[in-house]
């Protein structure tokens, strides 16, 4: 690994101790199909990954990486092929586990939660990839995520903030029930239509919905869904995500799965994550 000053985002020896093998199996692989398999690769992948986390962190344009990474056209190569090739997808499930093992819960959840928050977007981003959250009046993107009872992140879908929740849930629980068999209950918000309720039954899912008690006034935690609730507070952690930056939804999807690979990391550790009054 290069020496440079260290960022309060870059990776501990520990956690890149816990990522370190997927990355360095992905790239085996790649290399054994490679035409150029002599020549050794020219940027280590703790500093690749120190900068990709660095752009999530802190929101930065990929062109803006401080000169101590390696060149920002070549750490942006690394994410797309790394989103593309579900690296992300495969250390969050991965993290995720370990994370419920040392909770004393069961590698597989049995019941999970879905919510959709609506985000505002940049002006790169397509006016074909946006809609109207007309509840909300943000005009973006949406970002509907599964996560279990621990508030970790099991499925996540960007689509425009005009799709209907049901819509986006529908996928997702097809998803969760093909990725996730253990699954048996979801909660839901009043946002999620009956409908919706019928398909997850279909596929053996029992989905509640969980409705705000009409006589509450002012805030109050719902049983339940607080946990989603506080799953999007730890995202909102990093600022590439306090408005959606990704020209692709794919993208908007890995950054998600991102923040939640430096949550876990910190969380099997014991390290803190600097907020934005300390970081």
């Amino acid at each position: 690994m290069t020496e440079h000053r260290r960022y309060p985002s870059d990776l501990s020896d520990a956690r890149w101790e816990l990522i370190e093998p997927v990355l360095t199996a992905w790239r085996a692989e790649r290399r054994a199909h490679a035409l150029d398999i002599g020549r050794p690769p020219e940027h280590d992948l703790r500093d690749i990954m120190n900068a990709i986390v660095y752009v999530d962190r802190t929101g930065i344009p990929w062109r803006y990486l401080p000169h101590d990474y390696p060149p920002w056209a070549t750490v942006y190569s690394y994410f797309a092929a790394w989103r593309d090739e579900g690296v992300f997808t495969r250390l969050n499930g991965l993290l995720r586990r370990l994370a419920r093992t040392a909770e004393g819960r069961t590698p597989e959840p049995s019941a999970c939660l879905i919510d959709a928050q609506s985000i505002k977007t940049s002006t790169n981003v397509p006016a074909t990839d946006q809609g109207i959250d007309a509840a909300k009046k943000i005009v973006g993107r949406k970002r509907s995520i599964v996560i279990d009872t621990l508030g970790l992140l099991l499925a996540v879908l960007v689509t425009a903030a005009s799709v209907q929740d049901s819509v986006a849930g529908t996928i997702l629980i097809d998803q969760i029930a093909a990725t996730h068999p253990a699954i048996r209950k979801v909660w839901v918000d009043g946002g999620y239509r009956q409908h919706l309720v019928e398909h997850a039954a279909v596929l053996g899912i029992d989905m509640e919905i969980v409705r705000r008690d009409p006589a509450s006034r002012g805030f109050a935690p719902l049983p339940r869904r607080w946990v989603a609730e506080r799953t999007l507070g730890w995202l909102m952690l990093h600022r590439r995500l306090a408005r959606d930056y990704e020209t692709l939804p794919t993208s908007s999807e890995a950054m998600i799965h991102l923040a939640m690979i430096d949550n876990m990391t910190r969380r099997l550790t014991g390290e803190n994550t600097p907020t934005w009054r300390n970081a």
